[in-house]
């Protein structure tokens, strides 16, 4: 075992010691010595977050594959040993082999939400890395980011090398092979960057240029070189089942968020919300043989002892195979294996389904309408009506479950005060159907819980052009909600939680942001702003006066409704969806109009010139 980068004195003091010292079962070994590449892969946030996600297992594993690449992990320290950290000037190190950061080749950083966007550069300085990346020299690790947020990368733009965009699967491969060829040239930083910037899906920040309007708007954003791309086409692996997926994932050491193995059924979505940015850019809809997957939660379930399996995807009933998977899966039951079900629709096979494998009494349903008004599920393109959420509580009812989960938004475009006092009365009517069933077949009280995010416009949706609210009008409307709620019937049985609305604010910038928030990042982190998406650390403050002093309006990026004429900070990337096709969709929202589904009909959006998945099935 390799020497601990932290001393037991140090270790004892601080909080879970588990989190630094790796040695995890399914841990890969290897010689640092025998590669040429280090490549340390990193979540931005603390290690029980980091190591639920499938992203990274399925990197780790790949890279790994590699004979020439040793792929290790570092995760963002607690704010306990950050502390420490920063006085002892101890260096930021991998949980493999318990070395330097700032010693690999490259250090990959997943980018899941814009809340960790400070810890970003707590790793940075930890690891002795200069923040700007025109500042780094040959001895530093070529710094690429990769995950969703990368669908707009500008107000990270000053701190990465390089971003990846799109899917892990495709082209690492190519670029290990030319950081290799032009390693063994002799090349540099610069050159290296210069001709990865030709691969695609990759984006090299340092290598266009941005002008801007007297507004504050964009007025060009193009290439520096005429041999560097003027728009980055999104990486997607369109055979979904012949691909690389971990049959050995890392379990943790102490107990994480989705202690769990996790099977990724298939990827993107066919339903076409309006407000949702993962079912854009992940489309189409592809999925992966049902044979592989029985493979794969056979030998996961093996190589790590854990006893569930949670099936993931943006809408699991969608799955053609599931019926097939479940009962492999129940069959397997008899050694004990938990299944958990994300994202189910809940109808009469869900039920079933959820009846066979989950403690009725303790479970609870998840209905996600997201609006209260029917009215305002249209506009958000939700194929969910009022008739279907009251059929399906019914028949879970009659089945003995007795807990709801409502997930609601306030603040999307078009609502009205009526649109947010139908959420508590939607809640309300569930409860009714609750109290229909005769007293001697309930199991007492039902409890419904309606909890309302607000909305925040992303990249690549038919919202993107969306204006948000200033944060005391996000919480008049929760107020409207709560008010209503305390006048319904069944009151006694509903129960409220809002979000906080400052994180909401600065989620909206960042996640619409131009290269000039860049400043303010690093400012607020300078003020000590690190894990933002943590209640507990989270200085609104500090981050305004971030604002302030580097003179940028939170109301340029969040209070106007931006044209559709205008250039738009990620409009350099393809994502497969069209602009136009989002513009209609934009028009369609303001008429309330529904879009059917992609099994329903094709709807044009792009995605088919990819040539697989769900597009083909309309040419048979």
């Amino acid at each position: 075992m390799n020497q601990l980068a932290l001393s037991d004195e140090i270790l004892l003091s601080i909080d879970k010691p588990a989190r630094y010292i790796g040695n995890e079962v399914n841990m890969i070994r290897k010689n640092p010595e025998d590669v040429s590449i280090r490549f340390s892969m990193c979540f931005p946030d603390v290690y029980e977050i980091g190591m639920s996600h499938l992203g990274i297992q399925i990197l780790y594993d790949m890279f790994n594959k590699r004979d020439d690449v040793y792929c290790e992990r570092v995760y963002s320290p607690w704010p306990d040993l950050h502390k420490i950290m920063k006085e002892q000037d101890i260096s930021l190190f991998t949980l493999e082999t318990q070395s330097p950061v700032k010693q690999m080749d490259f250090l990959g950083i997943t980018i899941q939400y814009e809340m960790c966007y400070t810890n970003i550069l707590q790793i940075l300085d930890l690891s002795h890395i200069p923040f700007i990346a025109t500042e780094r020299t040959e001895d530093d690790p070529l710094v690429i980011g990769g995950g969703p947020c990368t669908y707009n990368p500008e107000p990270l733009a000053d701190f990465f090398d390089l971003f990846y965009i799109g899917e892990g699967e495709t082209q690492y491969d190519a670029l290990f092979d030319l950081y290799n060829t032009m390693k063994a040239q002799g090349k540099n930083r610069q050159e290296f960057l210069r001709e990865a910037a030709k691969l695609p899906g990759i984006y090299v920040p340092s290598l266009y240029e941005v002008t801007y309007q007297e507004d504050g708007t964009i007025a060009s954003f193009q290439p520096k070189y005429p041999d560097i791309p003027t728009t980055i086409r999104k990486e997607i692996q369109m055979d979904v089942t012949d691909t690389t997926y971990p049959h050995k994932p890392l379990v943790p050491f102490i107990k994480a968020t989705q202690d769990r193995v996790v099977l990724e059924i298939q990827r993107g979505c066919i339903r076409g919300c309006r407000f949702c940015q993962a079912g854009m850019i992940y489309r189409p809809v592809r999925e992966r043989d049902v044979n592989m997957l029985k493979e794969c939660a056979h030998d996961m379930l093996e190589s790590t002892g854990h006893e569930e399996i949670s099936l993931s995807s943006l809408s699991s009933s969608d799955y053609s195979q599931l019926p097939e998977l479940i009962n492999y899966l129940i069959d397997q039951k008899g050694n004990g294996v938990n299944i958990s079900l994300p994202s189910l629709r809940i109808d009469a096979f869900s039920l079933d389904v959820m009846s066979k494998v989950q403690d009725i009494r303790k479970s609870s349903l998840t209905f996600a309408p997201e609006a209260g008004s029917q009215r305002l599920r249209n506009v958000i393109n939700k194929g969910l009506t009022e008739e279907v959420i009251l059929h399906g509580a019914g028949l879970a009812f009659e089945g003995g479950w007795q807990k709801v989960k409502l997930y609601f938004m306030l603040g999307l475009p078009t609502e009205t005060e009526e649109d947010m006092k139908e959420i508590p009365r939607l809640g309300d009517k569930i409860a009714r159907r609750y109290y229909e069933i005769p007293k001697e077949q309930r199991n007492g009280k039902c409890q419904i819980t309606m909890s309302t995010s607000f909305f925040v416009p992303k990249p690549f949706t038919p919202f993107q052009w969306a204006p948000m609210c200033e944060k005391d009008e996000y919480l008049r409307r929760a107020k409207i909600v709560n008010t209503e709620m305390k006048e319904q019937l069944n009151r006694k049985s509903l129960k409220y939680n809002w979000h906080e609305a400052d994180v909401t604010v600065l989620e909206g910038v960042l996640a619409r942001g131009d290269r000039k928030i860049g400043q303010v990042l690093l400012k607020a982190y300078e003020k000590g702003c690190i894990f933002d998406s943590w209640s507990e650390f989270f200085d609104n403050d500090k981050w305004m006066e971030a604002f302030d002093e580097c003179g940028i309006s939170i109301a340029f990026y969040n209070l106007r409704t931006r044209s559709t004429d205008e250039i738009l900070p990620w409009d350099f990337i393809d994502c497969g969806v069209t602009k136009s096709f989002l513009k209609r969709e934009w028009e369609r929202a303001q008429q309330e109009v529904v879009t059917p589904n992609c099994r329903m009909q094709c709807n044009a959006c792009g995605a088919a010139r990819f040539g697989g998945g769900v597009c083909l099935e309309h040419q048979n």
